[in-house]
C-alpha cells in the first residue's frame, strides 16, 4: 500500500516579521505516486458511492467536517465517513472544526482523538490526514485570528498524533490571503490581545492591515507539520479588486480570468500590497513538503452572467494546468456541496462539479488528460464481500482444528449410520411412520441447524458452542438449502404457490432490513451490533459497514444507487444474510419445477452443474451484487438446492433404490469408505505415518475443498454423508430421538423462516445486556439457554400462520 510520504521536517526558526519556516528540505512525496483526487462532500446528503458513480471514477480520497473534541455526533459522522472511504480503499481528510473556544481544549481532547485514529486504522487499514481547524487565519470561523491559542491547540493535536500509532499525518491549512485581514472580522481585531497583536502585526506600524503577514503568524513549530494545505475558493468575482473575503456583492456569475489560480500560487491575486513570497514557495518549497490544495468554484442559479460549465471548468483547468510547475501539490479535494454564501447575499448556491452528468464527465476528461492524477484506491479496499464473510467467526482455541472436527464427526456419523442398521431390525417399533403429511426428520434436522444458528450468532461461550463448531465445521448452511430444496421438491407446489413463497421470503427479507434500519434512530437503541461488524477474529480488529448508504435512503428524493442497493440486498443485517439466498433460490424454483414437470431433469442438472462450474473457474463472473452472494455465491449453492429439488420430486423412487439391498450397501460403502478415507488424512499429518495410497501432502492439497464459502468438493462429500446418515439414524430411531428431542427441535425447524428473522433483533438484545461476560460458561450457558427458550415460545405461537413456515 503506497501513502503519501511523511514530510519529516527538521526544526525551523520563525523570522519575527515573516514568521516563516526555514527548515531544509526533506524527502517530498514520489511524484510518480500521482496527485490525489477527491472531494468535500455534504455527508448528510451524498456519499462516496454517489460521487463515485457521478464522476465514473474511484476518487483517492475525501474529506469530512467533524466537531472538536470529538463528541457522539462527531463519532457517528466520524464512523460512517471512514466506512464508506474504506470500502473504496480512499484516504480521509478530517477537518476538526473547534466547537469550543481554543484555549479550553485539552491533552484529554486530543489523546480521545488519537485513539479514535488508531482505532479506525486498526479496523480499516485507513489513510487519515488531521486538518487541524482549518482557515484559522479567517475571521468568518470562531477560532479565527488568536495565533497564540491556535498553535498551542494544533501542536497539542499533534503531539497526540505522532505519539501514536495510527500514521495520521497534520495537515497545516489557512485560507488563501488576498483581502486579509477581510472585512468581516466582525470587531474581533478590536479585542485582540496584546500577545496576538505583537505576532499579527507583522509590520510593527501597530495596526492589522493587508501590509501584514496572513500565514505566518498561524503556522506552529515545524515538527508539529506533516503537510500543509491551502484553502482556495473561486467566488465568481471575477476581478482581483473583488478578491474573497471582501465585502463585494456577487452580481452575476463570471467565469475567471486567465491565469487566476497561477496568480493565487503565486501570491500576486487580490492583493493590494505586495507580498513577501507566495504559500507554496515559503511553507511547500523550501521545506519540501507536500501541499493539499482545497478549492472549488461558485455558481448561483438564480443569476445571470457566464454558464455553470465556464465557471466551474474554467476553475478546474486553471487548478490542473498548475500542477505541472508546483509538483509538491500532492492533493486536491474539492467542494462538493449546495450551501449559503454570505459572498451571495446568504442565498444558496452550488459548488458541485459532478451534480451534471456532462459536467462530470467533462470534469473526469480533465483529470485523466493531465496524467497526473492518482485514482483509488491507495489503501487496503474493505469489500463488501470481505464485510459479509467476517460475520462467519470460527473458534479456535488451538485443539482442535477444522480438520480434526470433520474426521471426528465422519467417524462419529460412521458408526451411527451402521448402528442404525443393528436398531432397525432390533426395535422396529422405533421407525419413523411414514404416513403424515409432513416429514418431521426434516424438521427435526432444521431444528438443530435453528439451534446451531442460535449459538453461534449469539456469541458467548457455552457448551453448546463446542457442538455448533462442531458441526460447523462438517456442514451447516449447505444442509438447510438442501433440505429447503428436498421439501419442495416433495411437495412440487404450483407456479403460483411458488411465486407468492418467493414474494413473501423477498418482501419479509425486504422489511427487517428496512425494520432494522428505522429502529436505528429509537434513542438508546443500539443496533451496530447487527448493522455493523468487528472481525474479532482478525488480529486488526475490521470493522465493517452492512449498511452502505442506508441514509441516503431519507434524500428526497433518495438516489437511485441507495434505492438499488436497499432492493437488491445489498444492505441488511449480518444474521440476516442467508435469507438472501433462499429469496434468489425461491425465484428460481418455478422455473426448476416446470423443468421436472416435463421431465427435463437432466436439463435442470446439466445447467446447474455448468453454472457451478463457471461459477468455480470465474467466479466474478456470475456474482450478484446481492449481500448474500458475497458468503454464499448463488452460481455455487445453487448446485446443493437444484439436485435437492430434483431428488425431492422423485422422492419415491429414491427411498426405493436407498432402501433395497443393493442401495443399503452402496451407502454404506460410501459412508464407511468417505469416513475411512477423511480420518486418515486426519490422523497421518498427526503421528507422521503416511498411509498407502496418500500423498504426503493430501491433507493441504484437500484442505481447499472444505471451503465454507466456495463450497468445495469436500464439502459437498460431507453434505452427502451427513444427509444420507441423518436420514438413517431418525428413520430407525425416530421414537426416542423425538421423545427427547423433539419438543425443542421440531417446532424451531418448522419455523425456521421466523427464528432466523428473531434472531436479527436477539442479537441486538443481547448485545445491549450491560456487564455481560461473554468468556464466562455459566453466564453464556444462561443467555444461551434462555434465548432458545423464548425463541421456542414464539415459534409455537406462530406456526397456525403460514408465513412463519420456511
Amino acid at each position: 500500500m503506497r501513502r503519501l510520504a511523511r514530510s519529516l521536517v527538521a526544526a525551523a526558526a520563525l523570522g519575527a516579521a515573516s514568521s516563516m519556516p526555514v527548515a531544509p528540505a526533506s524527502a517530498a512525496v514520489d511524484p510518480g505516486d500521482g496527485v490525489l483526487f477527491g472531494a468535500e462532500l455534504d455527508w448528510g446528503h451524498d456519499g462516496p458511492d454517489g460521487y463515485r458513480e457521478r464522476l465514473g471514477a474511484a476518487p483517492s480520497m475525501y474529506s469530512v467536517r467533524l466537531p472538536y473534541p470529538i463528541d457522539d455526533r462527531a463519532v457517528s459522522e466520524w464512523q460512517r465517513a471512514a466506512g464508506q472511504a474504506a470500502r473504496q480503499g480512499a484516504a480521509l481528510v478530517l477537518d476538526l472544526e473547534p466547537s469550543v473556544a481554543l484555549d479550553a481544549l485539552t491533552d484529554g481532547d486530543a489523546a480521545e482523538l488519537n485513539r479514535r485514529l488508531e482505532a479506525y486504522r486498526s479496523q480499516t487499514d485507513a489513510v487519515q490526514f488531521v486538518r487541524f481547524a482549518p482557515e484559522m487565519n479567517g475571521s468568518w470561523v470562531t477560532w479565527g485570528q488568536q495565533p497564540t491559542a491556535y498553535v498551542r491547540a494544533f501542536e497539542q493535536v499533534a503531539d497526540a498524533v505522532h505519539a501514536g500509532s495510527s500514521h495520521a499525518q497534520t495537515v497545516w491549512a489557512p485560507s488563501y490571503g488576498a483581502g486579509y485581514p477581510f472585512e468581516r472580522a466582525d470587531g474581533r481585531l478590536d479585542s485582540v490581545t496584546a500577545r496576538d497583536l505583537a505576532a499579527l502585526d507583522t509590520d510593527d506600524d501597530g495596526v492589522i492591515t493587508e501590509a501584514d503577514d496572513p500565514y505566518g503568524p498561524y503556522f506552529p513549530d515545524a515538527d508539529a507539520v506533516d503537510l500543509v494545505g491551502l484553502t482556495m475558493y473561486y467566488f465568481g468575482k471575477g476581478e482581483s479588486a473583488a478578491a474573497a473575503g471582501r465585502d463585494v456583492p456577487l452580481q452575476d456569475n463570471s467565469a475567471p480570468e486567465d491565469g487566476e489560480v497561477a496568480a493565487r500560487l503565486e501570491e500576486r491575486w487580490g492583493y493590494t500590497v505586495p507580498q513577501r513570497g507566495s504559500f507554496s514557495d515559503r511553507f511547500s518549497a523550501q521545506t519540501d513538503t507536500p501541499l493539499l490544495l482545497d478549492t472549488g468554484a461558485l455558481y448561483d442559479p438564480a443569476r445571470d452572467g457566464d454558464s455553470e460549465r465556464e465557471v466551474k471548468q474554467g476553475w478546474w483547468r486553471q487548478v490542473l494546468d498548475a500542477l505541472p510547475d508546483h509538483p509538491l501539490i500532492s492533493g486536491v479535494t474539492w467542494l462538493e456541496v449546495v450551501r449559503d454564501e454570505a459572498e451571495a447575499g446568504g442565498q444558496e448556491v452550488d459548488w458541485r462539479a459532478t451534480a451534471d452528468r456532462d459536467l462530470a464527465t467533462s470534469l473526469r476528461d480533465d483529470l485523466d488528460a493531465t496524467g497526473m492524477i492518482r485514482w483509488g484506491p491507495m489503501t487496503t479496499v474493505v469489500t463488501a464481500e470481505e464485510a459479509v464473510t467476517a460475520t462467519v467467526q470460527v473458534r479456535d482455541d488451538g485443539t482442535v482444528t477444522p480438520a480434526g472436527w470433520i474426521a471426528g464427526s465422519a467417524a462419529v456419523l460412521a458408526l451411527a449410520f451402521l448402528a442404525s442398521g443393528i436398531v432397525g431390525r432390533l426395535l422396529p417399533r422405533w421407525r419413523y411412520d411414514e404416513t403424515g403429511v409432513r416429514d418431521r426428520r426434516i424438521d427435526m434436522v432444521r431444528g438443530i441447524l435453528v439451534v446451531g444458528a442460535v449459538v453461534t450468532f449469539v456469541e458467548v461461550a457455552s457448551p453448546l458452542s463446542v457442538v455448533a463448531d462442531g458441526l460447523g465445521a462438517f456442514t451447516g448452511p449447505e444442509l438447510f438449502v438442501l433440505l429447503s430444496g428436498f421439501a419442495l421438491g416433495t411437495a412440487r407446489p404450483l407456479a403460483g404457490a411458488a411465486w407468492r413463497r418467493a414474494r413473501r421470503l423477498y418482501l419479509s427479507t425486504l422489511g427487517v432490513v428496512v425494520a432494522v434500519f428505522a429502529i436505528g434512530f429509537v434513542p438508546f437503541v443500539d443496533v451496530t451490533p447487527v448493522t455493523a461488524f468487528v472481525d474479532r477474529g482478525a488480529a486488526d480488529g475490521t470493522r465493517y459497514d452492512l449498511y452502505p448508504n442506508a441514509d441516503r435512503l431519507l434524500d428526497y428524493p433518495p438516489p437511485a444507487y441507495a434505492v438499488r442497493q436497499l432492493l437488491l440486498l445489498e444492505m441488511g443485517p449480518w444474521p440476516l444474510t442467508m435469507i438472501g439466498l433462499f429469496v434468489a433460490l425461491a425465484l428460481l424454483t418455478p422455473l426448476l419445477l416446470w423443468m421436472l414437470r416435463r421431465r427435463l431433469w437432466w436439463l435442470a442438472l446439466t445447467a446447474s452443474w455448468a453454472a457451478y462450474i463457471v461459477g468455480v473457474a470465474q467466479p466474478d463472473l456470475l456474482r450478484l451484487p446481492s449481500q448474500f452472494d458475497a458468503l454464499y455465491p448463488l452460481a455455487l449453492w445453487q448446485l446443493v438446492f437444484v439436485h435437492a429439488l430434483v431428488a425431492g420430486f422423485f422422492r419415491d423412487r429414491l427411498v426405493r433404490a436407498l432402501t433395497s439391498r443393493p442401495g443399503k450397501l452402496v451407502a454404506g460403502l460410501f459412508v464407511v469408505g468417505s469416513a475411512a478415507a477423511l480420518v486418515l488424512v486426519w490422523v497421518g499429518p498427526q503421528t507422521g505415518v503416511v498411509p498407502p495410497l496418500f500423498a504426503a501432502d493430501l491433507q493441504t492439497a484437500l484442505a481447499a475443498g472444505w471451503d465454507r464459502v466456495f463450497l468445495g468438493w469436500g464439502r459437498l462429500l460431507d453434505l452427502v454423508l451427513v444427509a444420507v446418515c441423518a436420514f438413517a439414524v431418525l428413520t430407525v430411531a425416530w421414537r426416542p430421538l423425538a421423545a427427547v428431542a423433539g419438543w425443542l427441535l421440531i417446532p424451531l425447524g418448522r419455523a425456521s423462516l421466523f427464528v432466523v428473522i428473531a434472531l436479527v433483533f436477539v442479537v441486538v438484545v443481547v448485545a445491549a445486556i450491560p456487564g455481560i461476560d461473554r468468556e464466562s460458561l455459566w453466564q453464556g450457558t444462561l443467555v444461551h439457554v434462555s434465548v432458545l427458550a423464548v425463541l421456542l415460545l414464539c415459534a409455537r405461537g406462530t406456526l397456525r400462520s403460514p408465513a412463519a413456515r420456511d
